[in-house]
């Protein structure tokens, strides 16, 4: 793991690029369960992994990249030949995405307890639920019980604590707290600005590029959260900035991410760190309320990071939310997927 400088940089003039977003197309022939064994780029693997997980329906409980092979559960033997003819390998589980999309269900209409989390787990085919240290007595006992009930469909893991990563301090700067810059973009009429957390934008209206709110750059026009966590500010008459990440990779688009996909993250307070996805479609239970679809990783995060920039070489997957842990520890850290952020607010990458 490696660090550098803080956050998307930001420019005043210059210009900015137009982008397309990637699509990745996957043509099925009787002749690929041959090539299985072959090593498969992320992003064809992605868009693989979308479309065998459609048309299985209810036999998978999904997909995930695996030592660049594309990984898909299923449920019956008619559903791993249609697997292995695409060219990807099939891993049973036990229970079908409806019987754990019912668990997940019930999860979500219990009585939410703060600090806690769940999401589908393709690799073990069960729902992972997570609970940080603020869970304890009654709670706790509670939340067991209901794991519990769910039989061998659901586990119930520890984890340290879970909370939204904002912080007072460096990078971009709003009223009384510190953020990091995520991707930037051009609203419907072709004028830039940037996403961020919405958890940062609900908190602020206007946004500087210096801790001493010297240089005004941005207000926020759209925030939401909880329920999702995403927020739009326009840049100040003047002001822009690069469709590049601060590691200088260039960013052309934005797409979906995959269990097992090599990510990279980058933030104002710890830098850049790597790591992989390991879960989608994530419910994370702040203090503050409850954030649906999320991304979980094994990368770390920590405090002022919240809202920087997740992305897999020149495609942008998400905006930091929160997490447990830190970058010295080790730790856990959820993603608002970009691609629900640019169709929500009817934005475009540079």
């Amino acid at each position: 793991m490696s660090t550098a400088r803080p956050a998307s940089r930001i420019r005043r003039g210059g210009t900015i690029c137009a982008a397309a977003v990637l699509a990745a197309g996957i043509a099925l022939t009787p002749t690929a369960a041959a090539i299985a064994a072959q090593p498969m780029d992320v992003r064809a693997a992605t868009a693989l992994g979308e479309q065998l997980t459609s048309g299985l329906g209810d036999r998978t409980v999904g997909a995930y990249y695996d030592n660049a092979h594309l990984v898909v559960t299923v449920t019956d033997a008619a559903a791993a030949a249609q697997v292995r003819a695409a060219g990807a390998e099939p891993r049973p589980v036990p229970f079908r995405r409806s019987e754990l999309a019912a668990v997940t269900g019930l999860l979500n209409r219990f009585d939410r307890i703060p600090g806690t989390a769940w999401r589908i787990d393709p690799r073990t085919g069960q729902v992972r639920v997570t609970a940080d240290p603020t869970v304890t007595g009654a709670a706790l006992a509670k939340l067991t019980a209901q794991v519990r009930g769910f039989g061998a469909k659901a586990r119930l893991e520890r984890t340290a604590r879970l909370r939204p990563l904002l912080s007072g301090g460096d990078a971009i700067w709003g009223q009384g707290l510190r953020c990091s810059l995520g991707f930037n973009v051009h609203d419907p009429g072709g004028n830039p600005g940037f996403i961020t957390a919405g958890h940062c934008g609900v908190a602020t209206n206007d946004w500087w590029a210096d801790s001493g709110n010297y240089e005004h750059i941005a207000s926020t026009q759209r925030a939401d959260f909880p329920g999702t966590d995403y927020s739009y500010a326009a840049y100040d008459p003047g002001a822009e900035g690069p469709s590049a990440v601060n590691t200088g990779q260039e960013i052309t688009g934005a797409g979906d991410a995959s269990v097992g996909e090599p990510v990279t993250r980058s933030g104002s307070t710890s830098g850049v760190y790597s790591g992989t996805v390991t879960g989608l479609d994530a419910t994370v239970n702040y203090e503050e309320g409850s954030v649906y679809g999320l991304i979980d990783t094994d990368v770390c995060a920590e405090p002022g990071d919240s809202g920087g920039a997740l992305f897999d070489g020149a495609t942008a997957i998400g905006l930091t939310s929160g997490g447990s842990g830190d970058c010295t520890s080790g730790g856990e850290t959820f993603f608002q997927p970009v691609p629900a952020v640019l169709q929500a607010y009817g934005l475009s990458l540079p």
